[in-house]
């Protein structure tokens, strides 16, 4: 037997999030189609995230165990020629039979798109949130350094969740500008559900001037569970990478 690791790029638009569901399309479910397809073998693909409904990627990362010989780089090829257009492997690699995808991973990042402007774009509108009033980047970078650290991050999560341990070490927080656009990333160690979309949904009040920034250190400190309100739009987010001390990708660094 053999373990392979993918790094997988995705359009989440018409998925029901990455974990596979009966009787709806999700990542998970594409893929292990598509391995089924090359190998004959109804494999159980192993994600670094789970992604919501909705949500995309950029550095998705993936493993499985096949009793097949072929190469990592023909597993990309093959599969890519079965998966839909919205899905993608963009490298594969051999990882030891040992090697946990979520446990072994250092870091996850992510980002949150938003299109500060007055009129949609077609070009943006399926992976950017437009928020039409003029939002004050400066005053969401103060809260985003609330963030840093390790701290209970319960009031960003939902019950639904079941997180026992609501404490995570968020390495990177910082909103910055480019034009009508505004990317908000994200890096910590760990990260509970929803809490991206909800640091993002506070961080677009204290934009818009409807929340202060004193008042989010008094909400993020709380301890209460879904105190960060509301919950940004899934489109907006997207899983950027997934950190490892060592793994074999060749195009990892051009994520």
């Amino acid at each position: 037997m053999a373990k392979i690791a993918l790094l997988i790029e995705y359009e989440g638009t018409r998925y029901h999030g990455f974990q596979i569901q009966l009787n709806v399309p999700t990542i998970q479910g594409e893929l292990e189609r598509a391995i089924f397809k090359v190998t004959g073998e109804a494999v159980r693909l192993h994600g670094a995230g789970r992604t919501d409904a909705g949500v995309h990627a950029r550095g998705q990362v993936a493993t499985f165990e096949t009793a097949s010989a072929l190469p990592p780089l023909t597993f990309l090829r093959a599969l890519n020629f079965y998966l839909p257009p919205d899905i993608s492997v963009r490298d594969a690699c051999n990882v030891g039979m040992g090697f946990d995808v979520r446990r072994d991973a250092l870091s996850r990042e992510y980002r949150y798109t938003i299109l500060n402007d007055s009129v949609h774009s077609p070009r943006h509108r399926r992976w950017a949130y437009r928020v039409t009033g003029k939002l004050d980047a400066e005053a969401m970078n103060r809260a985003c350094e609330v963030l840093l650290g390790q701290h209970d991050f319960a009031p960003f999560t939902n019950s639904e969740g079941g997180a026992k341990n609501t404490v995570r070490t968020v390495l990177k927080s910082e909103v910055r500008r480019e034009g009508r656009l505004m990317f908000f990333d994200m890096v910590a160690n760990a990260f509970l559900p929803q809490q991206v979309r909800r640091t993002a949904g506070s961080l677009l009040r204290i934009g818009s001037g409807d929340m202060e920034v004193d008042e989010f250190r008094e909400m993020a400190g709380s301890g209460l569970i879904g105190a960060a309100k509301p919950v940004a739009p899934a489109h907006g987010l997207c899983l950027m990478r997934v950190n490892y001390s060592n793994i074999g990708f060749t195009d990892y660094e051009n994520i």
